[in-house]
């Protein structure tokens, strides 16, 4: 195209305030702000001139392009003015997957923010005496009623929260070891999600960090040869997201506290996902709970709000008062305390443990979910889904807790397998996801794996329309 004809289409190019005065954006400048809508419109004509440099639109084209200018003003508004962060459809069968947000909150949770996050609250101030409070008293009675005061002896049991368990590890770390050593063996120095290793975490909190043993074997004899008089801390880390198989030793957590009686030492266990409840009910083995810990003499545990707890993110820091006192008193806890949010979500999900109304608690209800139920609501779905454009087959699989909790656990499901002829298995997927709202799903062997197990019932029907949609 020749530089005066390109010109000329230049010219046509309607200016931002022509576009701001057009009636056809007249309700998008009254309901968005002209602000708004003039910064859109420039992204849009300026992209249109690009393609008119570029030789993509010409005079033949430039008449359809400038009748476009609203819509595509439209588009760009949407874009701009539309959530980065949305909910999705979890068919993944991994009920704590960390990419979309772990445990979903229940729905007195989300009552509980609602009431309390809508306007003023008394997160630090104590209404029967008119005078300043402090945050910790809305969930102090609830941990005590559910870790039991005595667990921890005639001391007595605390707890604190910050915003993870990271955070967690890193209070107790420097409030009880800082400047000294900690002793921790070679096989639980495990890396969590985002490259965040302990030894990491352990330089940060300004104490150092005192490897014992091999990777697959360490014994109590280990931990006694290393102990020295810069020694503070015993430090166990609960292998929540790996196992180590066939040629193994590690010390049972009965020696380890008898260990740190003998030699004057706190013992600290990092649970990393840590239950409140007793997961051998619902049939999963080898993940200990907080309260097991603590009975066995563990002198502070940390662990995770948004794993298996099922509430929001947030880290715990359960133990021996005196110890949990001097945590509390460190100015780091200012620094990784939680906001109001959190301690409503996490009142009312402590709330329902205390009624023992765990079906009120999302990632109980997925995980005590029975085969057959699942396999039920997946027949219907196929049922709804009949035409030769799709293959919908109800087949036998699995669900896994994930979150970095019980990884070889694994759940008995039934899932709903996709194929389709002339798409592959990866080319689904992405139309499931491209949906409103996303659907997330598996792709294995070929095929695109859809498990209810992690889809809330009052999803199906959006299953259904995605499926009929991706068929049509």
């Amino acid at each position: 195209m020749k530089i005066d004809a390109k010109s000329d289409l230049f010219r046509k190019l309607p200016s931002v305030g022509e576009l701001l005065r057009a009636p056809e954006l007249a309700t998008f400048v009254a309901e968005e702000g002209p602000t708004a809508v003039a910064d859109a419109a420039r992204i849009v004509v300026a992209r249109l001139r690009e393609e008119i440099g570029a030789g993509r639109v010409n005079s033949g084209s430039i008449d359809l392009a400038l009748q476009g200018i609203p819509q595509a003003i439209e588009r760009q508004l949407r874009q701009e003015l539309s959530y980065s962060l949305r909910s999705v459809i979890n068919a993944t069968g991994v009920i704590l997957h960390t990419n979309l947000g772990r445990a979903p909150l229940g729905a007195a949770a989300l009552d509980h923010i609602q009431e309390t996050a809508g306007s003023y609250s008394n997160l630090e101030f104590d209404v029967a005496a008119g005078d300043r409070g402090k945050r910790d008293v809305h969930l102090e009675r609830l941990f005590q009623k559910l870790l039991d005061r005595e667990a921890s002896g005639s001391r007595g049991v605390s707890t604190i929260v910050v915003n993870n368990n990271a955070a967690a590890v890193l209070l107790a770390l420097n409030t009880l070891a800082e400047g000294g050593e900690v002793i921790v063996s070679r096989g639980e120095l495990v890396e969590i999600g985002g490259s965040f290793r302990i030894p990491d975490v352990m330089s940060k909190s300004g104490a150092a960090l005192r490897e014992v043993g091999t990777t697959n074997r360490t014994r109590l004899s280990d931990y006694e040869a290393a102990i020295n008089d810069r020694t503070r801390l015993l430090l166990r880390v609960h292998r929540s997201n790996f196992e180590i198989t066939g040629f193994t030793e590690q010390p049972a957590l009965e020696e380890l506290v008898q260990l740190a009686r003998k030699r004057g030492l706190p013992l600290m266990e990092d649970l990393g996902s840590g239950a409140l409840f007793d997961l051998h009910t619902i049939g999963i083995q080898g993940e200990p709970g907080v309260l097991d810990s603590l009975r066995q003499g563990v002198d502070a545990v940390t662990y995770s709000g948004d794993k298996l707890l099922g509430g929001p993110q947030a880290g715990m820091l359960s133990g021996r008062t005196d110890l949990i006192q001097r945590m509390r008193s460190n100015s780091l806890f200012r620094a990784l305390r939680v906001d109001k949010l959190t301690y409503a979500a996490l009142e009312a999900t402590l709330l329902s443990y205390v009624k023992r109304d765990y079906a009120a608690i999302p990632v109980f209800r997925m995980m005590s979910m029975l085969k057959e139920d699942i396999g039920a609501r997946a027949e219907a779905i196929a049922g709804k889904v009949k035409t030769s454009a799709i293959s919908v087959d109800v087949v036998d699989g699995e669900s896994v807790i994930g979150g970095g909790a019980v990884p070889s656990a694994v759940l008995p499901t039934r899932l709903l397998a996709l194929t389709m002829e002339g798409r592959s298995a990866d080319e689904i997927a992405t139309r499931l996801r491209g949906g409103d709202p996303p659907i997330i799903a598996r792709v294995e062997e070929g095929r695109v794996l859809l498990d209810l197990r992690t889809v809330f019932p009052e999803q199906d029907d959006c299953i259904v329309t995605a499926l009929q949609a991706l068929a049509g």
